[in-house]
């Protein structure tokens, strides 16, 4: 399979530009800085993927916001500094959201709604001017497509973008991920990639009742069930009936009878054939454990998920640097964050 140069080893950097806790200039000059930059360097990564909602680098009219665009320059300029890769996630567009607590939110009308199209590309074309002639940005065009009946008119809106990136970034990886939340199981039904810096992309939590037990924000999720890594595949399997199939279906049919690394080999399958079919690289954009589950199950699955991506090559971010329920600098794991690191990097 090709290999998604110098996006091996990485960590999202969520809660920074995207889902954040605080609106103030000295949250947004505190939450991430140039130090915590070179600390995710002297870990081993090779590149941070950074989510940025649309409404900190651009107003509700479209047009550019330079306060939250200085934020990506300053990421940009301490990866260059640090000698990591950057990639760009836009996690929030203006007209779509995936956030589960947006409980209102019309997920379907961005990807039949011309203007909003229109509005989505415009911005990629002003990320792309200022970002595309940097050697070492990546860009994502959009975090987690949830309706599963949109799949060929998100592959024409991502080629249109595609192509208007291209205007001034010819040669920059532009990643893309599929239906249902970015599941594994979706990647065969993108379309084959315009050129061959296009980049398959998706997140893996399975199984979700484990990596996400007790979350808050996902719909049915009991929040006083403990779940130990591994255990058995049917009792994953029944108690994953709670949740959305959408969230949660990916874990029905895998041709094994235990977790491990095998798992994750056979759930990745389907995505790995469709990539080296045509000819793209494959990447995990988000993969982690809640901060509710215990340690030790945690750093097994991390284990497992780390061993099937190493084998085939497959870049990937841990789901998070800090905070948002997943934080790898955070308390949860201290005492074991030498161990979790070995394992990640």
């Amino acid at each position: 399979m090709r290999e998604f140069t110098g996006y091996r080893h990485g960590v999202n950097l969520g809660g920074w530009l995207s889902q954040v806790d605080g609106t103030t200039e000295e949250y947004f000059n505190t939450f991430i800085t140039e130090d915590d930059i070179r600390y995710i360097a002297g870990m081993g990564m090779d590149h941070v993927r950074l989510p940025v909602d649309y409404n900190w680098i651009e107003t509700e009219d479209g047009a550019p916001i330079e306060a939250g665009l200085r934020h990506i320059d300053d990421c940009a300029r301490w990866c260059e500094a640090a000698g990591l890769n950057l990639l760009i996630d836009l996690h929030k567009a203006f007209g779509y959201t995936f956030d589960p607590l947006e409980v209102n939110a019309d997920r379907e009308i961005f990807f039949h709604d011309a203007a909003l199209q229109a509005r989505f590309i415009a911005l990629w074309r002003r990320l792309a001017r200022r970002y595309g002639a940097r050697g070492f940005v990546a860009f994502e065009l959009l975090n987690e497509v949830v309706p599963p009946t949109v799949a060929e008119p998100w592959n024409d809106i991502a080629n249109r973008t595609i192509k208007a990136i291209r205007e001034f970034a010819p040669r920059a990886w532009v990643v893309v991920g599929g239906v249902r939340y970015n599941n594994v199981k979706s990647v065969p039904l993108l379309s084959a990639p315009l050129d061959e810096y296009v980049v398959y992309n998706f997140h893996c939590y399975e199984p979700m009742i484990f990596t996400h037990q007790k979350a808050y924000w996902v719909e049915n999720m009991p929040r006083d069930l403990e779940v130990a890594y591994p255990d058995d595949l049917e009792k994953y399997k029944a108690l994953s009936e709670q949740l959305s199939f959408d969230l949660a279906g990916a874990i029905a049919g895998q041709p094994v009878d235990a977790l491990g690394p095998d798992f994750f080999e056979a759930l990745f399958a389907p995505a790995i054939e469709a990539a080296e079919r045509n000819g793209a690289p494959l990447y995990c954009g988000e993969y982690g454990v809640i901060d509710q589950a215990p340690v030790d199950s945690a750093l097994r699955w991390l284990k497992d998920i780390n061993t099937a991506l190493e084998r085939h090559g497959i870049g990937r971010a841990l789901w998070n640097y800090k905070r948002k329920d997943f934080g790898l600098v955070d308390p949860h794991y201290d005492g074991v964050r030498d161990e979790l690191i070995d394992i990640i990097r």
